[in-house]
């Protein structure tokens, strides 16, 4: 299975990912390119950003919408 559907079927079950599970999970060291991937594929995924401390952050992304689907 592609990491993109791994990171999808994630979405679909969990409703959120971040990069580090992403790594630790399906070994993808590029969580926003398979998000791009994704929307490019017409899949609505929002993205918040979450604050770790004073000054870090990261990013984590919500399936909001499969492509072709009510």
């Amino acid at each position: 299975m592609s990491q993109n559907n791994e990171i999808l079927n994630h979405l679909r079950q969990e409703r959120t990912i971040t990069a580090l599970e992403a790594l630790q999970l399906y070994g993808s060291l590029r969580l926003a390119a398979r998000i791009k991937d994704l929307r490019e594929a017409g899949h609505t995924i929002h993205t918040t950003m979450i604050a770790i401390g004073k000054q870090k952050a990261v990013a984590e992304y919500t399936l909001i919408k499969e492509a072709g689907l009510l």
